[in-house]
């Protein structure tokens, strides 16, 4: 018999929210290389909440769920078999558009190679990959946070919010996160290395914030939106920078809590929003810059990885529910 390949796949059309159902593990044949491709194992899948875009369209003006697609995302795979001139078996790629499965096919157009010797091949779709990237674009190039000012990062525990605090760490800023729960906010604080973090939970998150910036906030990283963004406003400094990287609470719902909008002119609040496409031209400078803070141990990670893609449906809800500190992974081999 030949060896089969395992798929999760959608088994509902139009969810409307993440839930145990809308995933369906399916058992295909294994692909075969034709000229030009190559077959790769999946070592390693993504688990990013933007992913709740393409299950519920949520912001399109179309589903684009349909009953049998797979799941699709960003994976770290090995090149098992090459009928490509420009790959070889063993080779570890950086897959941006991944199908989630056991094993895919590609053409190698979108692939790119990364050095597992140098960090672990998991970082490369975590802190050195697209949620680097993306802490690094609104951080780095837009935040831009100067020695003594004071920088807010939301979801700080997350694998985009926990980069972002760390690059303004480096650059000698201040920074306070917020998270959900005491278990966040001190691996923020222990070991990202944060001034404080605050939790959003708590019932006096408004005034604990308060105490942790008397002196206004100069860059504020965006990343959930709703209660939290407005809590935040208020303490934004006069010409504040403000990258709006994401807006989780936002992602599933058709309310919007933004009440203090006015701020925003009152203040000359530069707020930038952005996307990590932006920055894939400049790729191989920022993830060099980013794994050399790896190596140096100054910019530090933490993964909650599933083992198996049977369990991949649950490790994106377990992510979706805020329950997992630092980068969700799914380890497929």
């Amino acid at each position: 018999m030949s060896p089969k390949n395992l798929r999760v796949v959608f088994a509902i059309e139009k969810p409307k929210k993440v839930e145990p159902g809308v995933f369906h593990i399916a058992e295909t044949d294994m692909p075969r290389p034709a000229d030009g491709e190559v077959l790769l194992k999946t070592l390693y899948l993504s688990c990013d909440p933007y992913m709740i875009l393409q299950i519920t369209g949520w912001g399109r003006t179309s589903a684009p769920t349909e009953v049998g697609r797979p799941m699709h995302g960003r994976a770290v795979s090995e090149v098992v078999e090459s009928r490509n001139p420009g790959f070889k078996p063993g080779d570890t790629v950086l897959v941006p558009g991944s199908h989630w499965a056991q094993y895919t096919l590609s053409t190698g157009a979108d692939l790119i190679k990364v050095d597992a010797k140098a960090i672990p091949a998991s970082v490369y779709i975590g802190a050195c990959g697209q949620p680097g990237i993306t802490a690094w674009g609104g951080m780095a190039d837009i935040g831009r946070p100067r020695p003594g000012e004071t920088v807010v990062v939301s979801a700080a525990a997350g694998a985009v919010g926990s980069v972002a605090g760390q690059i303004a760490r480096i650059k000698g800023a201040r920074v306070v996160g917020i998270a959900g729960g005491a278990d966040k906010c001190a691996h923020v604080v222990n070991d990202l290395g944060f001034a404080a973090c605050v939790d959003y939970r708590a019932p006096d998150f408004a005034d604990a914030l308060a105490k942790q910036v008397p002196n206004g906030i100069d860059v504020y990283f965006e990343n959930v939106g709703g209660k939290v963004l407005d809590t935040v406003l208020p303490h934004m400094n006069r010409l504040s920078r403000l990258p709006l990287c994401g807006l989780i609470a936002q992602y599933s719902t058709e309310e919007v809590c933004f009440r203090n909008f006015n701020y925003l002119m009152d203040r000359a609040i530069r707020l930038s929003g952005f996307h990590t496409s932006d920055y894939v031209p400049r790729r191989t400078e920022i993830v060099g810059e980013l794994v050399g803070w790896v190596k140096a141990g100054e910019l530090r990670y933490r993964e909650s990885i599933a083992i198996g893609i049977e369990n991949a449906p649950k490790a994106f809800m377990a992510l979706m529910g805020g329950e997992k500190i630092g980068k969700q992974l799914i380890k497929v081999a």
